[in-house]
């Protein structure tokens, strides 16, 4: 399974209702959002048979097609329950669960008033992102050659599938050169995020991450934020420019797929992979985990 591409697999994947065989989930090639980016999607990870913040995820993917302007037949514990469902029907216990809302095949061109919304779920497992290593060192990030898009030019309070085409070229590029992932900066030349996460930074004892408002105040990252506060570390959300990336004694990612991920570089400037972030790292997997 390791090796399977993902569109030859055994399982099952939810489509519009109902459970279809995973070779069967298939689209239509005049998909509007094929062409026109009409998507939305979500990602959560399922820890011993229960998945990490369900409904904020769900919610959050109703909201986002709310954004694009398209509304999901579904409610969100219909959503939820076909999430149970999923991961029940494909015996898995500990996953990466992908749901996925898009715009049909019903009408083609720019306009899509007449087409349908559809939603899927596919289930799989994914260990950590970057792998056992990268989690032990510490990830190499360079900085990304695309720039996250100002909100008056894109809806980034969506979690849109056509915000990530930058992501994508952004992460080749880093990888292409050697690096795990690239950090993003957003159209003002301020540090905004990773290709697929959220960034905080350490200094004199304080967390340090972006103000999110050009991406998404993502759901493992206000985690972090009240594990972090439960320890009486002080969070603060400001403007963070590159120029300050030397002043930073430790720094990390967060996000469903990344989990708490420590940086040992970006660009020129190092960082120590030390006892904060690893200690957040354990305080996540405890409470994903249900040991607290």
């Amino acid at each position: 399974m390791v090796d399977a591409t993902f569109d030859d697999r055994d399982g099952f994947i939810w489509f519009d209702g109902a459970l279809r065989p995973w070779r069967d989930a298939n689209v239509h090639v005049l998909t509007h959002a094929m062409h026109y980016a009409s998507a939305v999607f979500e990602g959560m990870r399922c820890y011993g048979g229960k998945v990490f913040a369900l409904e904020q995820h769900n919610q959050r993917l109703i909201e986002s097609a709310q954004i694009l302007g398209f509304k999901l037949p579904w409610t969100r514990e219909q959503i939820d329950a076909a999430v149970n469902e999923t991961i029940a029907a494909n015996a898995l216990v500990d996953c990466y669960v992908r749901p996925i809302a898009w715009r049909g095949s019903e009408q083609m061109g720019v306009s899509a008033q007449r087409t349908k919304p559809h939603l899927a779920i596919a289930c799989w497992e994914w260990g950590a992102y970057f792998g056992p290593e990268a989690l032990a060192k510490g990830l190499r990030l360079n900085i990304a050659p695309w720039r996250r898009p100002a909100p008056y030019t894109a809806p980034t309070k969506s979690k849109a599938a056509g915000l990530y085409m930058i992501c994508t070229m952004s992460k080749h590029a880093a990888e292409d050169a050697g690096y795990n992932d690239a950090l993003m900066l957003d159209w003002r030349g301020q540090v905004a995020e990773a290709t697929g996460a959220n960034i905080f930074f350490l200094k004199d004892g304080k967390l340090h991450t972006p103000t999110p408002d050009c991406f998404l105040d993502g759901i493992t990252r206000r985690t972090v934020i009240g594990l972090a506060k439960q320890r009486g570390i002080e969070i603060v959300e400001r403007v963070i420019w590159p120029e300050e990336l030397e002043n930073f004694e430790q720094a990390f990612l967060t996000g469903s797929a990344a989990e708490v991920t420590p940086l040992a570089e970006i660009g020129p400037w190092r960082f120590e992979v030390g006892a904060l972030t690893r200690q957040l790292a354990a305080d996540y997997s405890d409470l994903v985990n249900g040991r607290r």
